[in-house]
């Protein structure tokens, strides 16, 4: 192991244009999934300057509109809180070419030569969780994710004033021994009325660090800052550069810290196991590492389209383990059935709690039983009782 080095994540806030089209996909998928929880969804949404468009495919058995779609589509934007001149929630093109999705498709995931629905195609996904943080998320990304998104709640409840939707931020944390030891590095860019100074962006954000970032790790004076670095940063959101579901994925995830298979989320439904499998690998690995089986665990799952169960189930504890990481794979199926209708019926996906999940990262939330149920840790008397620690 390395005994010292840094590394840096990164997240951008909810009103990041490609956040502010990941939002508005997966509250269409919450549309539908309102209304049938069994839809086929799959939508993409582009926005720029004053435009949104949507397309994708659905497969539901209930009626709906283009126009109920593009309002929905609107009260995204308006949540966010977009009024500004290029991207204002009132004046938006709003254009729709979804469609019913292929049957070439959906055939794969409606029945196999066993009867059992299979996955809606292949490919590989990872879940990760370390000790670095309560909710066993790597230091970097889980504190990214909390500097913008307590901004945000103060610029919506209006104790701060002047900030704009649009921000990015970034973390680099010193590692020593493989452990979290000083906060060495914090970025952030925030959208601002154009009345504020740069001294009023970094007098509203500063004291918002003291606040979230824990007070052993994070001395002020002995790290360095960078706020709004090219020094004015009015012109953002949609308006500025265009946005398209699906292109902060390693922001969903881990913040590098930890593989990604390559697909994106938000958009999609349940049976699609780029989202589901990818949950449930998190909610694996976090509830070993909860356990005190390992400090550290990395789980990788693949399939293939229309077949049910994975075709791979890998573990890697990174050395930290108790136990072999192949005797951690063994158990993996007396924990979970890991089929796509198996991980939908435990986590209970089937449900329209999919457009949270598009701001701030998809792991590391706080679970209340309905949303992020992924972020459960009820297997840990299961898993010490199965490995016998």
């Amino acid at each position: 192991m390395v005994k010292s080095y840094l590394f840096t994540s990164e997240s951008v806030s909810e009103g990041h244009p490609d956040k502010v089209a990941d939002q508005i996909s997966d509250a269409v998928l919450d549309y539908f999934l309102a209304k049938d929880p069994y839809a086929r969804v799959a939508v993409e949404t582009l926005v720029t300057t004053n435009t949104v468009i949507l397309a994708g495919e659905i497969k539901t058995s209930v009626e709906y509109t283009y126009e109920e779609i593009n309002n929905v589509a609107r009260g995204v934007v308006e949540e966010i809180g977009y009024t500004q001149e290029g991207f204002d929630y009132r004046k938006l093109n709003i254009t729709n070419f979804m469609h019913d999705q292929s049957a070439d498709i959906a055939v794969g995931v409606d029945s196999t030569s066993v009867k059992e629905e299979g996955a809606g195609d292949q490919g590989l996904m990872f879940g990760y969780a370390n000790n670095d943080t309560p909710n066993f998320m790597p230091f970097p990304i889980y504190y990214a994710h909390k500097i913008l998104s307590s901004i945000s709640n103060k610029r919506k409840d209006g104790k701060v004033k002047g900030l704009l939707p649009d921000a990015k931020s970034q973390v680099t944390m010193e590692y020593v021994d493989g452990k979290p030891s000083k906060v060495h590095t914090i970025v952030v860019s925030h959208q601002h009325e154009e009345s504020l100074s740069l001294e009023d962006v970094r007098n509203i954000i500063m004291p918002i660090l003291k606040e979230v970032l824990p007070q052993h790790l994070y001395n002020p004076d002995d790290c360095i800052h960078h706020i709004n670095p090219t020094g004015r940063f009015v012109v953002g959101g949609p308006d500025g550069d265009t946005g398209l579901t699906g292109r902060k994925i390693i922001v969903d995830t881990y913040g590098g810290y930890a593989p990604h298979g390559g697909g994106a989320f938000s958009g999609k439904d349940p049976t699609k196991v780029d989202r589901s499998a990818a949950y449930a690998a998190r909610y694996l690995a976090k509830n070993i590492v909860a356990s005190g089986v390992a400090k550290e665990c990395l789980i990788q799952i693949a399939y293939a389209i229309g077949v049910s169960q994975p075709l791979s189930v890998y573990v890697d504890t990174k050395g930290t383990g108790k136990v072999d990481d192949r005797l951690i794979e063994s158990m993996i199926p007396s924990l979970l059935d890991l089929s796509p209708k198996g991980i939908r019926t435990h986590l209970s996906l089937n449900a329209p709690i999919y457009q949270p999940t598009a701001k701030y990262g998809h792991f590391g939330r706080e679970n209340d039983d309905k949303f992020f149920t992924w972020e459960k840790i009820d297997l840990i008397d299961q898993i010490k009782k199965l490995l016998k620690v």
